[in-house]
């Protein structure tokens, strides 16, 4: 069957194409997309050829992943359910993760629509919620793993590196714990979409020392790191105020240049977590905290384009000539 995308055909460009889906299968859900979220930092660094999957760096030996459609997350109406799929009906507003293409360089697609989808990367959304809102639900997830893997207590310190979608989600899941939190950026913009409660800051590290700021809001130590951005120097900053059996959460993306010192840790007995993926546990858990409103995704959306125009929105993101944070194609 055809199918319109977003395919990434060479480094750094994007072009709106129509292209082949295999025809659905008795365990597939067709989706027809009313909206995607772009995943700024995951996306970008596959169209810049910086990964060859997932988490792993590509290296000068790896072949260009090109072309490729790009993306995780979109919501839209079910149009097709197979007869092998139950829970799911024709006309049903759903979520959708990866669904199926091909001649392409992964077999996987994210901005494409009809979306040819396993009935397992799919989930239902509750009546009563904006479907834009849950757009981002992997990326929300991601945010949602980080915040929810440190050991901590409510009124734990807890400094989360990174003003990007994640670090947000990061952050909001860490209120949710409890915990009192600094969300530290360099963009006053994204840092101003941070809603601190009073015992909450953000710091613009652009302008102020992360260590000396972390320092005077913790003074008994920091109990949670996480790092949203990938940057050890940024972690190793912090390493002397955590307190005694602190935890690191790193969902950042390190490249080839991801090694920390191990004796560090030890020697205040840290504990280092890496959340990756998505699972259907906490995927399920993250639409409830949307549901209920301890999530927020709607403020951090900046730009909304038509699909057709994925091109100048993909551009947006990789050249940063503008502040952007969460962007959203309407199909």
């Amino acid at each position: 069957m055809k199918a319109q995308a977003a395919v990434a055909v060479q480094p750094g460009r994007i072009a709106f194409l129509t292209v082949n889906a295999p025809d659905p299968g008795p365990e597939d859900v067709v989706v027809r997309l009313t909206h995607s979220w772009i995943s700024n930092g995951t996306e970008g660094s596959f169209i810049r050829g910086e990964r060859i999957a997932g988490d792993t760096p590509r290296s000068d030996s790896d072949p260009l992943p090109f072309p490729h459609i790009s993306g995780y997350q979109k919501v839209g109406m079910a149009e097709y359910v197979g007869e092998a799929v139950q829970g799911i009906e024709v006309g049903e507003t759903v979520f959708a993760t990866v669904s199926k293409v091909e001649g392409m360089f992964y077999s996987f697609a994210g901005h494409i629509s009809p979306a040819v989808t396993h009935h397992s990367q799919i989930w239902k959304i509750p009546e009563g919620i904006d479907p834009v809102a849950v757009s981002g639900l992997v990326l929300t997830q991601v945010g949602y793993n980080t915040g929810m893997r440190p050991t901590m207590a409510a009124g734990d310190a807890a400094v989360v590196i990174g003003d990007g979608m994640v670090g947000h989600w990061t952050a909001q899941t860490l209120q949710h714990r409890g915990a009192r939190v600094l969300l530290a950026g360099r963009h006053d913009e994204r840092l101003a979409r941070f809603q601190p409660r009073a015992s909450d800051r953000v710091v613009n590290v652009t302008r102020e020392d992360l260590l000396e700021a972390a320092r005077a809001f913790a003074p008994e130590g920091i109990q949670v790191v996480a790092d949203t951005v990938g940057s050890i120097a940024a972690l190793e900053t912090l390493l002397p105020i955590m307190r005694h059996n602190g935890q690191i959460s790193s969902a950042g993306f390190y490249g080839h240049h991801g090694r920390i010192d191990i004796q560090k840790l030890r020697q205040g007995e840290i504990t280092l977590h890496t959340p990756a993926g998505w699972s259907k546990e906490r995927m399920d858990a993250t639409l409830t905290l949307l549901v209920q409103g301890a999530l927020q995704t709607l403020p951090l959306i900046t730009h909304r384009f038509p699909a057709e125009r994925a091109g100048e929105a993909f551009d947006l993101i990789l050249s940063r000539r503008e502040s952007v944070l969460g962007v959203i194609l309407d199909w």
